[in-house]
């Protein structure tokens, strides 16, 4: 997937002439464009409401930073082959501290990490699995974009959220600002343009099988 700097999100009211709304039961929707956040007006966004996404031992020898996107095919086969053996020999272990951080290449991803989040840091990770697991099905053909939120708010209710929850974090215009300014950052970080991308301990990888994942992190470990 290439990088895209604009990123739309659908809406029925703008915020602060960038921001959207993403969800409303409002039948009547119109595309608003967000442009990159750190721009707007030259005002910094604040991101201290956006937090890390890490699982494992904060101490750990190795940091592994993965960058990805819930609409990236090549990012739901990680997952579904690489990061469940990645967890358990690794992360589960203390070898590996893993860091999530989340790609938007288009509205529809940025929609998923949203509902990901509205489970809090307890659910976080519970909602991933079965973002990627059922890619294919939530995202559909991808161009009826009330059906995909539908979809995505299916998901979210059977990781136990309401619909409350889900009416708050989805209309949430001031999280997803700065979701996408935390977003645009930490891309600049690594000058990430793929997904998805593995930083281990400061060295940027592409895409990989477990086999050669594992024999990377075991030769850092035996160094």
């Amino acid at each position: 997937m290439n990088r895209r700097i604009f990123l739309a999100t659908t809406a029925c009211a703008a915020l602060g002439g960038v921001g959207a709304y993403l969800y409303t039961s409002q039948p009547n929707m119109t595309d608003i464009v967000v442009t990159p956040a750190n721009a707007q007006d030259g005002v910094e966004i604040d991101t201290s409401m956006v937090p890390d996404l890490i699982m494992g031992d904060a101490d750990a020898p190795i940091e592994l930073i993965e960058y990805a996107s819930y609409t990236c095919p090549h990012c739901a086969n990680f997952h579904s082959n690489v990061f469940k053996q990645l967890k358990e020999n690794y992360i589960d272990t203390g070898k590996v501290k893993f860091v999530y951080r989340e790609v938007y290449f288009d509205k529809y991803g940025l929609w998923a990490a949203m509902v990901a989040r509205c489970g809090g840091d307890l659910r976080y990770f519970g909602i991933q699995g079965m973002l990627y697991e059922q890619q294919s099905d939530w995202i559909g053909g991808g161009k009826d974009a009330m059906e995909i939120v539908s979809n995505l708010r299916t998901i979210g209710k059977k990781a136990g959220l309401s619909d409350a929850d889900l009416d708050a974090c989805m209309n949430d215009g001031d999280m997803a600002q700065a979701m996408v300014a935390k977003f645009e950052n930490e891309m600049q970080e690594y000058d990430v343009s793929g997904t998805p991308t593995l930083v281990i301990n400061g060295e940027v990888n592409k895409n990989m099988s477990y086999a050669d994942l594992s024999a990377k992190l075991d030769a850092i470990l035996d160094a």
